[in-house]
């Protein structure tokens, strides 16, 4: 009976040795993955801010840039993908559950943005609406980053203004639906285009926002799996 018991126990904790092994590189590749990503999007980021390509479009918010939001996307994606890697190649338990309440806190606050968003939907459309047309209306958009941003926005939506080419004091090239010969502008307002745009590609854009929260309970799971399971192994040991 004892040799029967030892031989079980040994059995067991092979098993529980490759779940854990399974798990720990499982989860460093994927976090080195996003590592990587991360990298990248810091790297833009820090390229268009010194670039000055991209401005704020909104003057309430001079700092909501594209290049500022690339610049801390990137770098929270890359301290938590860190911790990640570390806590699963060194089997660190404090690392994990860092990792976990990270991973756990980004996603209730995507909840609650978008149940804010959801219930105040309305009011913050006029709100940004209105923000936005008296920006263009006081021409504030002698900053090279905004003009650009606004031209870039106009172009590739066939939009004019906010709502129309009268919110512009001076209707830039950008509105023109034929730049070399302007004789005419487009007539949809950009934000109507941009609302447009994401009723249009609605399936779209919910594939993906489901895609990175599954991503991120996948994530969740496996430290406080691995958690767990060198919790387990240090208790076998250790008796």
């Amino acid at each position: 009976a004892f040799l029967f018991s030892s031989r079980f126990r040994n059995i067991h904790l092979n098993m529980a040795q490759d779940c854990l092994k399974f798990l720990k590189y499982t989860l460093f590749i994927f976090n080195l993955l996003f590592w990587i990503c991360g990298s990248l999007i810091l790297s833009l980021g820090i390229y268009l801010l010194i670039d000055n390509t991209y401005g704020a479009l909104l003057p309430s918010f001079p700092s909501l840039s594209v290049a500022n939001v690339m610049i801390i996307v990137g770098s929270i994606i890359m301290v938590v993908a860190f911790q990640g890697c570390m806590g699963a190649i060194k089997e660190n338990k404090c690392l994990l559950l860092a990792f976990f309440i990270l991973l756990l806190l980004i996603l209730l606050a995507e909840i609650t943005v978008a149940i804010v968003v959801f219930c105040y939907e309305d009011k913050l459309n006029r709100s940004k609406k209105n923000e936005l047309k008296d920006s263009l209306k006081q021409n504030n958009t002698t900053d090279v980053g905004r003009k650009q941003a606004w031209d870039t926005l106009q172009k590739q939506m066939k939009c004019c203004g906010v709502q129309n080419q009268t919110d512009w004091n001076k209707i830039p090239k950008s509105c023109c639906m034929n730049e070399t010969h302007c004789s005419s502008y487009w007539t949809k307002g950009c934000f109507s285009a941009v609302i447009g745009w994401f009723e249009e590609h609605f399936l779209l854009v919910g594939i993906a926002t489901i895609c990175v929260s599954v991503i991120q309970v996948l994530g969740m799971s496996f430290a406080m799996t691995m958690y767990c399971q060198i919790s387990q192994q240090t208790l076998s040991l250790n008796k």
